[in-house]
């Protein structure tokens, strides 16, 4: 693991978060343009760091396997992850409140900051990789389990085959894995990859800038001293990374994966909880918190949790 990296980079999304929250201070980033910046992360520029990390792999029958294995085990993260939030927060699972704890618990902002965390770990190109088959789970999840989670106690929220199979995640991953293995016949041209790999690295900065943005939005002081928020965020940014760094060793995977799943596993808040939040009136004050208290502490947290996984491998 490249550990310098990672706190490099680490280190570069906190001082984008501090300069998103300054902006909307100065009205820089006001309400309308932070929706429209949303909008254009979720439409087009997340599809495109999605399609661009598979289209522009290189294409070997190690990659094919590396591919079917991150699924597989991101599957699995998700499901365990979701059985445990659903336990944790079962007695409580139809209040607003807890909807938002539980889908939060579950959901990790496993692409925007995903996919740069792990280039910095295991190599640029690669980390991206793994990280486009990994979210392939995430969305299938988030418009499956994470919807029937918000529809709790609600008959204007349903889950649909529609939204599960057509959204902004699985339609770029299905293209992506198509032109990934159409690379065996057909090369894309280069100015092709270049415009999608130019669309998708908006992505880090401009979400995190946004992440900032939202911060400046809250009343910190509330925030900071809700004790809920802090028991929030030691389940997700060290509990859930270090269960699946002890399971992922149990189970003979190797370093690489180990470093993978402790990595996605320990990620902030997905930013996309704040969005659906608001759209059906369940709880966005608190919805933001959580992503902005996660946001914040996974900074430090996360280099902490992957030396853990370091020496787990080493064992």
């Amino acid at each position: 693991m490249n550990f310098p990296a990672l706190l490099s980079i680490m280190v570069t999304l906190f001082l984008l978060m501090i300069c998103g929250f300054i902006c909307r201070k100065t009205n820089i980033i006001d309400t309308a343009s932070s929706k429209a910046l949303s909008r254009l992360i979720v439409s087009v520029g997340q599809p495109m760091m999605i399609v661009s990390a598979l289209a522009n792999a290189e294409y070997s029958a190690e990659n094919l396997t590396i591919a079917w294995q991150t699924t597989v085990i991101s599957f699995v993260i998700h499901a365990l992850i979701a059985l445990i939030a659903y336990l944790i927060c079962r007695r409580h699972n139809r209040v607003d409140q807890m909807k938002i704890f539980e889908f939060s618990l579950v959901f990790a902002n496993c692409g925007f900051i995903g996919f740069p965390i792990l280039d910095s770990i295991l190599g640029e190109g690669k980390g991206s990789f793994m990280g486009a088959f990994y979210v392939i789970a995430f969305h299938l999840f988030l418009w499956t389990w994470g919807i029937i989670i918000l529809a709790r106690g609600r008959e204007d929220i349903r889950m649909t085959p529609k939204k599960a199979l057509l959204n902004y995640g699985t339609v770029p991953c299905a293209i992506g894995i198509a032109l990934y293995l159409l690379k065996a016949v057909f090369v894309l041209p280069e100015s092709v990859g270049k415009f999608m790999s130019y669309l998708g690295n908006l992505c880090t900065p401009i979400s995190v800038l946004i992440t900032g943005a939202l911060l400046a939005t809250i009343a910190l002081p509330k925030m900071l001293t809700n004790a809920k928020l802090y028991l929030h965020s030691a389940i997700k940014l060290i509990a859930f990374p270090v269960l699946i760094c002890l399971l992922a060793k149990l189970c003979g995977l190797s370093e690489t994966y180990i470093l993978m799943a402790t990595a996605m596993a320990g990620v902030p808040s997905a930013a996309t909880i704040t969005m659906l939040a608001e759209l059906y009136d369940i709880e966005p004050g608190y919805a933001s918190q959580t992503v902005g208290m996660t946001s914040v502490l996974s900074t430090a947290t996360l280099p902490v949790v992957m030396l853990f996984a370091q020496w787990i491998t080493s064992l």
